[in-house]
């Protein structure tokens, strides 16, 4: 196997501002204008026009920019990239990127796409899922299991592989999240799929050193790569497949108790976030509380249902990590199940609960409760490695392959390439 190169959509927009660091050929499909300069460098700007990218007095179908020079020496950067987009950390900033700038049309916007190799990808992808300060260990292992879910998506990608994403009725709300969604590229730039936040991340040698060492490895589990899922912090235990996706699971993503995930100290914590993750507090163990007419209000303006009062949220069913993936609302109007895991997530909060491994207590006497405290462990769905734990186990001396078989069990490391 040769090492891939990819395509990564980094943002769109109806208007698009870059920069261009380094000397750029232009390239357009056929049956397009002929740019009348094809070799470029700084500032630019493309707007959506009818349809189409204008930019420099032409309008074109898709522009390609490519580095007329090795790829460490031409950079574009781009302006106002949205990151952690629906989250509470939502936000914009501008980025820079090696590789070749792919635009394109997407319904009415421009989408700007990274044409790029897998190893230059990763180096990002480490120093933006965690702090490029990380121990080389941790990068090391997360360097593999960017790896080898990245190569799982781009053969799903190949097979155009369609999966269900839940079901609606009046009664039941049943939804998952999939990333099959990305059409005319490979992954995206965000959380949807792996954060890849530019060259401004990779602040530290380790991150190169750690993808170099690491070079073309995946955890393969019975001759296939594993689809390798890992989330911020497990809250103590680790969840499977099923209960935050399709209902299958794999052996290699089995429940795991992590001892390591509780022990992280706050120098821990500051070395593995990236900055705006370091806003987030009390993630192992968290609590929310809602009043009555917060929690109305929530579920009417996040599931478009009148419930009504409020009267009991009630588990049907928690994987073995405790994440409810079925929660009933019943209301004094209306009764509603929703799942899966980050559903619930996402209808009671503004944004998202920090994960679906709550308990609930009601307050006040009455039948109409006055209001509502969920009691919670762990941020995010819990599945594969466990970021913080995997931290702590980098920092007490274990070595990457260690970390990844205490998450991933029955799984093996390989290099592809």
């Amino acid at each position: 196997m040769q090492e891939p190169e990819i395509q990564v959509g980094l943002l769109s927009s109806h208007e698009i501002s870059f920069t261009l660091h380094g000397i750029f050929h232009v390239v357009t499909p056929k049956g397009n204008p002929v740019p009348a300069n094809r070799i470029v460098e700084g500032e630019m700007k493309a707007s959506w026009v009818d349809g189409r990218i204008s930019w420099k007095g032409n309008t074109f179908s898709e522009l390609l920019f490519i580095p007329t020079d090795a790829p460490e020496k031409n950079l574009f950067e781009l302006r106002d990239v949205m990151i952690g987009k629906h989250f509470h950390w939502q936000q914009h900033e501008d980025q820079s990127f090696q590789g070749s700038l792919r635009l394109i049309v997407e319904d009415d916007e421009i989408t700007a796409i990274n044409v790029i190799s897998t190893e230059r990808y990763l180096t990002s992808v480490i120093s933006s899922e965690m702090s490029a300060t990380a121990s080389l260990e941790l990068l090391k292992a997360h360097a593999v299991i960017s790896r080898s879910w990245l190569l799982v998506q781009l053969t799903a990608h190949d097979s155009n592989a369609e999966q269900s994403c839940g079901y609606v009725s009046d009664n039941e709300i049943v939804r998952w999240y999939n990333r099959s969604a990305h059409q005319h590229f490979d992954v995206c730039a965000d959380d949807h799929c792996q954060r890849y936040q530019g060259l401004s991340k990779v602040t530290s040698p380790n991150a190169k050193l750690a993808v170099e060492q690491t070079r073309g490895e995946v955890l393969i589990y019975n001759g296939e790569i594993c689809d390798t899922r890992f989330s911020k912090c497990c809250g103590g235990v680790t969840e499977v497949f099923s209960t935050c996706w399709e209902d299958k699971d794999y052996p290699y993503l089995t429940s795991v108790e992590d001892p390591f995930c509780g022990k992280a100290d706050e120098s821990i914590v500051h070395q593995v976030m990236v900055n705006y993750d370091q806003e987030t507090t009390d993630f192992y163990r968290w609590t929310v509380t809602y009043s009555q007419e917060e929690l109305k209000a929530l579920i009417l303006k996040n599931t478009g249902i009148d419930m009504g009062n409020i009267l009991d949220l009630e588990p049907l069913a928690r994987g073995t990590s405790g994440r409810i993936y079925r929660l009933k609302i019943v209301g004094s109007e209306h009764t509603l199940i929703i799942g899966k895991e980050l559903e619930i997530r996402k209808t009671l909060s503004t944004s998202h609960l920090f994960s679906s491994a709550f308990t609930i207590e009601k307050q006040g006497d009455g039948p109409i409760p006055s209001g509502f405290v969920l009691h919670g462990s762990g941020w995010g769905h819990g599945v594969g490695l466990c970021q913080i734990g995997a931290a702590v186990m980098g920092e007490q001396g274990y070595k990457y392959k260690d970390i990844l078989l205490h998450y991933y069990k029955g799984a093996k490391v390989e290099r592809m390439y």
